[in-house]
C-alpha cells in the first residue's frame, strides 16, 4: 500500500523547519520583550474540557481520540439502532486533540490558581487540531502562538497586546491591518436591531461577513429567519466609514438609550493609550470584526495581511468568564494568538524570509583518504568544541562529488582537507555561497568561521 500524508498536515524538510524555527524565534523573543513566560499543555484533553467552550460551529471541528481497548463495550443496541450518535460519541471518545490554545489555559488556570502570581502572563507556542476542509491557508494541524495575561481588567493589557502584534509583524517586515472591536458594542447593536436574545447566533453570522460579503450574510439572516428589520438595517449601523474616533462618536450616539456605556468608555481609553504608544501597522476599530468563539466578552482582535490573499494570521480578545465555565469565578483574562503557518505561507510569497534563511550554517569537512580518518574527527571535534557545526564527508570519495553533496544541502562552508592540507596544516576553507577561500590554520579557520556565524 502507497503512503500518504493525512489531508491538512504536512512534513517539513530541513529548510523550511529551519524558516519555522525563524517564526517561532523571533515571536519568542517578543513574547518574552513584553515580559510573558512560557508555558505547555498536553496535545490531549478530557472531551468535558473541550466540549461547550467554541460555540456549535468548533464543537464540530473536535478532534476525538477513541478509547483505548475495548471502545465500544460501553455502547448499548439500541444506542446503535436509534442512531443516537450524539450519545455514543462521549462513550467511545473520552478525550480529544485540543482545538486551541486558550481553553488549556484556562483549565491550567483553575488546576493550579493557588500556586500563580496574578496578573498571570504567559506565552505558549504548540500545535493544534481541527477537522476543518483543507484548504489554501487552512489546516487540520498548525502551530498557534499565544500570549495571554490573565487576572487583570486593566484596558492598559490590550494596549500590550496590540503593541506586541504591531512589533512581531514590524519584525517580520510584514505590512498588516490590526482590526479590533469590543463584543459588548455588538450586543449593544443587536439590542437596537431587537435581537439581543439571539446574540451569539447574530454573530455567528455576522462572522462570515469577510468570506461571503453582505449579500451573503443577508441570505444567511434570511435563512435563519432573523427579522426583516435587522436584515433591512444591519448595515448602517455595521459598515461604517471615518477614523477611529468618528465611529465611536457615531455609535456613542447610536446607544445612548441602548446600552451599558462601558464599551464606548473601554474604547475611547484605548484610543487616548494608543496615542502614545509607536505603532507601525494601521489599527483598524472595524464595528464588522465578531469571531466566531462564543467565550469572548469584550474586546476582540485580528490582523490581517493588507493583501488580504492568506485571511486571518492572528486574533484574540477578552474572555472574562472563561474559567467560570470549570468553577472558577472572577478570573478575568484577554489573550491573543499569531498563526504561524499562514505567516509561513505569507513570508514564503513575499520572498520575505531572510537572506540567509535556507542556508545551513554549518561546515563540511571533505574526506580523500582513509588514512587520514581519524585526523578529520579530530579536526571537527575542535570546530564543535569551538561551538560550530559540522560534519565529515563519510567516505572518500571525488571532490566533485563532495562539493555537489553540499550544494544541494545548502551548506555554509567546505573545508578542503586532502594529503597535503594535512601534512601542512595549511587547509582551505570554502564559503559556499560566494565561492571565496580563505587559507590558513584550523586554529585560525575556526576563529574566522566563529566570527562569521556568531
Amino acid at each position: 500500500m502507497k503512503p500518504s500524508l493525512v489531508k491538512g498536515t504536512r512534513d517539513f524538510n530541513a529548510i523550511q523547519v529551519k524558516k519555522r524555527t525563524y517564526i517561532f524565534d523571533t515571536i519568542r523573543e517578543k513574547f518574552e520583550l513584553f515580559g510573558f513566560q512560557p508555558l505547555e499543555t498536553p496535545a490531549m484533553e478530557n472531551m468535558s474540557t473541550l466540549t461547550g467552550k467554541y460555540g456549535d460551529e468548533g464543537e464540530k471541528l473536535l478532534f476525538k481520540i477513541l478509547n483505548s481497548g475495548d471502545f465500544l463495550k460501553k455502547i448499548t443496541p439500541d444506542l446503535v439502532d436509534e442512531n443516537q450518535s450524539n450519545q455514543v460519541a462521549p462513550l467511545i471518545a473520552e478525550k480529544g486533540l485540543r482545538y486551541d490554545l486558550t481553553i488549556p489555559l484556562a483549565r491550567y488556570i483553575v488546576l493550579n490558581h493557588g500556586n500563580l502570581t496574578f496578573p498571570f502572563k504567559r506565552y505558549q507556542i504548540q500545535a493544534v487540531w481541527r477537522a476543518d476542509r483543507p484548504q489554501k491557508g487552512r489546516y487540520r494541524e498548525f502551530y498557534q502562538c499565544d500570549a495571554d495575561i490573565v487576572g487583570s481588567t486593566s484596558v492598559l493589557n490590550e494596549l500590550e497586546l496590540i503593541q506586541l502584534y504591531d512589533s512581531v509583524f514590524s519584525a517580520f517586515g510584514l505590512e498588516v491591518s490590526i482590526r479590533f472591536n469590543n463584543r459588548q458594542i455588538l450586543e449593544g447593536i443587536a439590542s437596537v436591531l431587537g435581537v439581543k436574545d439571539r446574540f451569539n447566533e447574530f454573530c455567528l453570522v455576522l462572522d462570515k461577513l469577510d468570506k461571503a460579503g453582505a449579500e451573503g450574510v443577508d441570505l444567511e439572516f434570511g435563512k435563519r429567519e432573523f427579522p426583516q428589520n435587522l436584515i433591512d438595517n444591519w448595515k448602517s449601523l455595521i459598515l461604517i466609514k471615518g477614523t477611529n474616533r468618528e465611529k465611536l462618536n457615531f455609535l456613542a450616539d447610536q446607544f445612548e438609550k441602548n446600552s451599558d456605556p462601558t464599551s464606548i468608555n473601554e474604547i475611547s481609553l484605548l484610543l487616548d493609550y494608543l496615542d502614545s504608544a509607536k505603532i507601525n501597522n494601521p489599527l483598524n476599530f472595524d464595528v464588522s470584526l465578531a469571531r466566531g468563539l462564543s467565550y469572548y466578552t469584550a474586546f476582540i482582535f485580528e490582523v490581517i495581511d493588507v493583501d488580504g490573499e492568506y485571511g486571518s494570521l492572528g486574533g484574540g480578545g477578552r474572555y472574562d468568564q472563561l474559567t467560570s465555565l470549570f468553577g472558577l469565578d472572577n478570573m478575568p483574562g484577554v489573550g491573543i494568538s499569531f498563526g504561524a503557518d499562514r505567516i509561513y505561507d505569507v513570508l514564503e510569497k513575499k520572498n520575505a524570509f531572510p537572506a540567509d534563511s535556507e542556508e545551513i550554517k554549518l561546515v563540511m569537512i571533505t574526506n580523500f583518504n582513509k588514512e587520514f580518518t581519524k585526523k578529520l574527527i579530530e579536526i571537527a571535534n575542535d570546530f564543535r568544541i569551538a561551538g560550530i557545526p559540522c560534519e565529515i564527508y563519510p567516505v572518500d570519495d571525488k571532490l566533485k562529488k563532495q562539493f555537489r553533496y553540499a550544494d544541494q544541502k545548502n551548506i555554509s562552508y567546505v573545508l578542503i582537507a586532502g594529503d597535503a592540507e594535512i601534512e601542512n596544516n595549511t587547509f582551505s576553507l570554502k564559503n559556499m555561497k560566494s565561492g571565496e577561500q580563505q587559507s590558513g590554520s584550523i586554529e585560525d579557520l575556526i576563529e574566522k568561521v566563529k566570527k562569521i556565524m556568531h
